[in-house]
């Protein structure tokens, strides 16, 4: 009986330590390493008031593993000899009245304080609407392919549409074309079979993205390779927000069908599409791109009015700064007259939220667009939560009506603007690894804003009556999902 107790108490003062242990060392760890003092109070709660499941899960979930190798890995991503145009330059490289250039030169600077990639000059991006334009031009590059493909896409759907790029991948491959495909680890399983299985049948090197079930990799389940990019020979590239998915046909009429626009590129800016993708590729596979056939020499494009002078902007956990976050910042900070805004998902967090309703206060005219139909609604209902305080500080939202638009666009004050495959939520501007190209020029944002012009014009403005009159299980639904919006 004696040794019983004793074995007892000794059993219960063993889980006492262990948990008291833990508790401190993970309450320890994540006040010393989280940024943001809401993250650091949210975990602490869940450490000190949910016993052993509290700091378990913060191990296993809420710390950075990838952060340091992903940093020694990118510190080199963009010293290249590429010539990049110094940022008081854009006085000579735009056409602009010179009150505006200055506005760009103070963001352009800004911008290399915040990611060093250069500015590169003397670019074409031309502008593909949906998978109907989109999938088409990407395929004839392919066919076109001598010597490199590069592929990144957080979607590649066993479908329509994948089984078109696939078949032309083969046949590149047949030519003696070196391919890699990169896929993303979850959104490889957007589609059953996985379009993995199809290209490892077809021989087409590939990997993916933060791939595995094994329980000790779990914690990067959370951290997603969200890019879409794809380079040919290093010298054509493509990039934007338009994942491989037959629903993009929006011609076809298919069953989910869903718009966007992606981009094609031309000029010296294809090299940062490059080594963007050759930086996620060795930190996957740790296979090193290098060599003419990935980084050839790429001709300027002389024409100043069609030209587009742009830079590639990366962002992802292994950067405590995120770069595409603090531009957007800026770009709000600087705006003088409009700003025009197309996402997807949008639950922006305090800050960005209030730097969009400063810019209306000061009189800045700050449209944002959204989809009425929403892939994913539960994002859209946190998303409504805050809408409220965007339009009393005077910005003008809107819903544009199916079907659901992915299309991810901003502008600001006609001459600059930012295209790519991030997202105005936490996800894209925390966890995830996007790309954004961040362009000056007045044609080239010229062509963004009517695009977006179109899209307010057949849509439903969104007003303070609108969002008072939601029931009172709706205001709680959304209020109550917004409280999750870190983690949608």
């Amino acid at each position: 009986m004696v040794m019983e107790l004793f074995l007892n108490n000794l059993g219960t003062t063993t889980l006492f330590i262990a948990q008291f242990a833990g508790m401190a060392a993970a309450a320890i760890h994540a006040i010393l390493s989280k940024d943001d003092p809401r993250s650091a109070s949210g975990w602490v709660a869940v450490i000190v008031l949910v016993p052993f499941v509290g700091w378990l899960t913060y191990w296993l979930l809420g710390i950075n593993r990838i952060e340091r190798r992903a940093r020694e890995l990118r510190s080199g991503a963009y010293a290249t000899g590429i010539r990049p145009l110094p940022p008081a330059n854009l006085a000579n490289a735009l056409i602009a009245p010179k009150e505006e250039t200055q506005q760009l030169v103070r963001l352009a600077e800004l911008g290399q304080k915040i990611f060093p990639s250069g500015l590169m000059p003397g670019n074409f991006i031309c502008v593909l609407k949906n998978g109907d334009q989109t999938y088409p031009a990407m395929i004839a590059a392919i066919e076109k392919a001598e010597h490199s493909i590069a592929l990144s896409s957080y979607i590649f759907n066993y479908d329509k549409a994948g089984l078109i790029f696939v078949d032309a991948l083969k046949r590149a491959q047949e030519r003696g074309v070196e391919i890699r495909i990169l896929l993303d680890g979850v959104g490889a399983w957007y589609s059953f079979p996985s379009m993995a299985r199809q290209l490892k049948k077809a021989g087409i090197p590939y990997a993916r993205f933060l791939h595995s079930f094994t329980p000790w990799q779990m914690p990067y389940l959370n951290m997603r390779c969200h890019q879409k990019i794809m380079v040919v020979d290093g010298q054509h590239g493509f990039t934007g927000g338009m994942n491989i998915a037959e629903g993009n046909f929006v011609e076809d009429n298919p069953r989910h069908p869903i718009r966007d626009y992606h981009f094609s590129v031309e000029g010296p800016l294809v090299t940062q599409l490059m080594l963007n993708f050759a930086h996620e590729w060795t930190f996957t596979t740790d296979e090193e791109l290098a060599g003419e056939i990935w980084f050839p020499d790429i001709p300027l494009h002389f024409d100043k009015e069609q030209s587009v002078i742009a830079r590639g902007i990366t962002s992802g956990p292994d950067l405590r700064l995120n770069p595409i976050r603090w531009t957007l910042m800026g770009a709000l900070a600087e705006a003088s007259s409009h700003i025009r805004i197309v996402t997807p998902y949008f639950v922006p967090d305090s800050t960005l939220k209030t730097a969009l309703s400063l810019a209306a206060m000061r009189g800045i005219r700050v449209d944002i667009v959204l989809p009425e139909e929403n892939n994913l609604p539960y994002v859209a209902w946190a998303g409504q939560a805050d809408l409220g305080s965007l339009l009393q500080a005077g910005c003008h939202v809107w819903k544009v009506p199916g079907p659901f638009e992915h299309s991810k666009l901003m502008t600001v004050d006609g001459y600059w603007a930012l295209i790519g495959s991030s997202n105005w939520d936490t996800r894209s501007l925390r966890l995830n690894f996007e790309f954004d190209l961040e362009c000056y020029g007045a044609s080239f944002a010229r062509t963004l804003d009517q695009i977006i012009e179109a899209k307010i014009d057949s849509a439903r403005e969104i007003t303070l009556a609108d969002m008072a009159s939601r029931p009172f299980l709706v205001r709680l639904r959304d209020s109550t999902l917004q409280l999750f919006s870190p983690y949608l």
